[in-house]
Formats: structure tokens, sequence, C-alpha cells
């Protein structure tokens, strides 16, 4: 992979940035959390949440997160995904700088996600094993991303 300058990506919360297509193909297809999620369900649950886009000067969107938030007390990390082309060159850290910093995710009592694999970059940024686990519960949906 060529090595790659971070002055040639940015981070939006602008919803005009944001490539419905490319994104609902990589949760759909590329990412373990979500395969087989309808166009629809993405729409929704993006423009539903604190949405961040990483831009490539010239390629458009290569990278997603959003905060399922109430941006008062909570929030849930969901669907950080980078395309593989573009990995291995700090850009999840960057975009995590972003998200950590926006200014309607300051104060929150709790901030929450679930990973398989990338412990170690959100560590980076304060996020542990669940210091209470015994006063957490969750609903399992009846199937997965049904519209």
């Amino acid at each position: 992979m060529p090595k790659r300058s971070h002055d040639a990506y940015r981070v939006s919360n602008d919803g005009t940035d944001f490539n419905l297509e490319r994104v609902h193909r990589w949760l759909s297809e590329d990412a373990y959390w979500s395969k087989g999620i309808s166009k629809d369900l993405v729409r929704r649950g993006f423009s539903n949440s604190l949405a961040f886009h990483l831009l490539h000067n010239t390629e458009g969107q290569v990278g997603v997160a959003r905060m399922i938030t109430d941006q008062a007390s909570y929030a849930y990390l969901a669907d950080v995904f980078i395309q593989p082309d573009h990995r291995g060159c700090g850009l999840g850290t960057m975009l995590m700088e972003h998200v950590t910093v926006h200014p309607n995710l300051q104060g929150l009592r709790r901030q929450m996600l679930a990973t398989s694999d990338m412990h170690g970059l959100y560590k980076k940024f304060g996020f542990t094993t669940l210091s209470k686990p015994e006063i957490l519960m969750e609903k399992l949906g009846d199937g997965a991303y049904r519209g």
C-alpha cells in the first residue's frame, strides 16, 4: 500500500457528503456486523444519527462512522468503516479524533460501542470493557436487518 498523507482527507458532518450507495455496499457486503442490511435501513440509520464522513480529495467518501445519540447523556458508536484500500495509515484514528471532539458529544454520561477486532483503536479514545456488566441488558431482534 502506498503511503498516504492525511492532508488528502477531511472529516465532514454535512449530510450532502453522504454517499448512500457506497456506504450501503460497505455495510451490506463488507462489514461483518451488518451483512445484508437494506439500503433503506442504512439511509434511516444515518439520517437519524450524528454521522461522520471521511472524504478523500479525489475519491470522495472512503470512510464513515455514526453516533446514535440524544446529544445530552448517551451515545452509541456504530458503523465505523474505512474502505479497505485506505486502511493501515491512521485514518481510523483521524476519524475517531473528529468523533470524540464533536461539541454535541461532550459531557455525555455514557458512550458505548461493540467491536470484535478494533479494541486497540477505541482504547486510545477512552473506551474500556464494561465497568458494571451486571447492570446492562440487551434485547435482540428476531432477525437480521429486516426493513
